[in-house]
């Protein structure tokens, strides 16, 4: 069997051996080893959760205790990319020959959110977060602020336009991009923590230090994941900006439903009601929810209709403030304790990585490439399915590949002529995407 496909036991070790880097270490040959274990349950993660079978890469990380770690370690990149990059990109001797190294850093932090997301579904994930959750929400209210600004929308765009760009700079077009699907990938993870918590602390972060319910109406009013181009609406689904034909132009994306499940948990939870101090500028805010809560849109999700009534009431009344209680509320540490640890050293940490982590030999790059691109080999994504293929067309049990995608499967040649209009778009998609992550991958010389 594959080396790369995740068995139980193969999970357990990966799981079993998760530990904290520090800063400086981020990008060395020990680090890159768990980033490569980190990146495959997280595809093991994912097709299981897909498919709706054992769970197990979220068991273990649940019964080791290691959200913990992730959640650091996502930090931690977080804090690179922050006050380590800058610095790093305008050293004179940084001028690497390649960009692959670096850009399997920036990455990180997007595999960890990924799999954070697919676990932070179930409850019992949110449960062993223990405290790091209180970190998860204030990394959340990070990424929703800069979602709620023109960076990430700016970003994304350039990322877009095609032209020729140094290494360097491409780099940082490919870190801009990264960051708006990140952020959007915390959109859900915050939605999840909605869901499943009932510590006192993690709710006082959420309605009372960051004012969340403010920040989702911005959203929900600015609608980052939405754009106009041309004449044509797109919406960024799945990882991609795609044209929305006009008849579903109103359809409700997973993250707007998102929000909306988020505003509805943190406004109608009696726990959250207590908490909230709906003052004269928190009211306003939130009656401008009022304008979005269509028919079309309460259709697509019923409960909204409860938040709706909410508002109606809201909107009549002055609910009391919030009673001051005297709670000892636990704090988050994680962004605090890396930054004071490092504070007046990023500049000899960006020397040091220059020299030391960013400089690997050829062989060894190839290497990592090597590794790295049999973790996204599609012959792998195939065996870990549970199931026999499906023809795109008719449905039944298939064995031909559609040659250009890979993607689709078929039964026969009938079946993938007949169904060609309807695969063409996702094809090229498709094609586009497994390009980038070859670029991505490749060492260029």
């Amino acid at each position: 069997m594959d080396s790369s496909v995740i068995l139980p036991v193969e999970a357990e070790g990966f799981v079993q051996s998760l530990e904290t880097f520090s800063l400086k270490e981020v990008g060395s040959s020990r680090w890159f080893r768990q980033h490569e274990y980190i990146e495959k349950l997280n595809m093991q993660a994912i097709l299981t959760a897909s498919a709706m079978h054992d769970e197990f890469v979220k068991e273990l990380l649940v019964s080791y205790r290691k959200i913990p770690v992730l959640v650091h370690e996502m930090i931690l990149v977080e804090v690179w990319k922050r006050k380590v990059f800058p610095i790093l990109r305008q050293l004179q001797d940084f001028n690497p020959k390649n960009t692959f190294h670096i850009y399997m850093v920036i990455h990180h932090e997007a595999t960890i959110i990924n799999l954070l997301e697919t676990i932070m579904f179930h409850k019992d994930s949110c449960e062993a977060a223990d405290d790091s959750v209180l970190d998860l929400v204030d990394y959340c209210h990070r990424k929703l602020i800069l979602l709620a600004s023109e960076a990430t929308r700016d970003a994304a765009v350039t990322h877009d336009q095609h032209k020729l760009v140094s290494s360097i700079e491409e780099l940082q077009m490919q870190n801009a991009a990264l960051e708006f699907e990140i952020s959007l990938k915390a959109v859900s993870v915050l939605r999840y923590i909605t869901d499943h918590t009932d510590s006192i602390s993690v709710i006082s972060r959420m309605l009372c230090t960051h004012n969340m319910p403010c920040v989702l109406v911005q959203l929900i009013d600015c609608c980052p994941w939405s754009r106009c181009r041309e004449g044509e609406v797109q919406k960024f689904i799945n990882g991609k900006w795609q044209t929305i034909p006009v008849e579903d132009h109103l359809k409700m994306t997973k993250l707007d439903g998102q929000v909306w499940l988020s505003l509805y948990n943190l406004l109608l939870k009696e726990d959250c009601q207590r908490k909230y101090d709906f003052n004269s500028f928190n009211k306003n805010q939130l009656l401008k929810l009022r304008g979005f809560l269509t028919d079309v849109l309460i259709d697509q999700l019923p409960n909204l209709v409860e938040l709706q009534r909410f508002l109606a009431h809201l909107s009549v009344t002055d609910p009391a403030p919030p009673k001051k209680e005297l709670i000892l509320e636990q704090i988050p540490e994680m962004w605090n304790h890396i930054v004071g640890e490092n504070s007046g050293k990023w500049k000899a940490i960006a020397k040091y990585q220059v020299k030391e982590t960013f400089n690997p030999s050829e062989s060894d790059l190839r290497q990592q490439a090597q590794r790295l691109a049999q973790t996204y080999n599609l012959d792998v994504m195939e065996s870990l399915l549970p199931e026999k293929p499906k023809c795109g067309s008719c449905g039944i049990e298939a064995t031909k590949r559609c040659s250009r995608c890979q993607g689709e499967w078929y039964c026969h040649r009938e079946c993938q002529v007949k169904h060609w209009p309807k695969h063409k778009k996702a094809c090229q998609l498709i094609v586009e995407a497994a390009e980038k992550i070859q670029r991505d991958l490749h060492v260029s010389s």
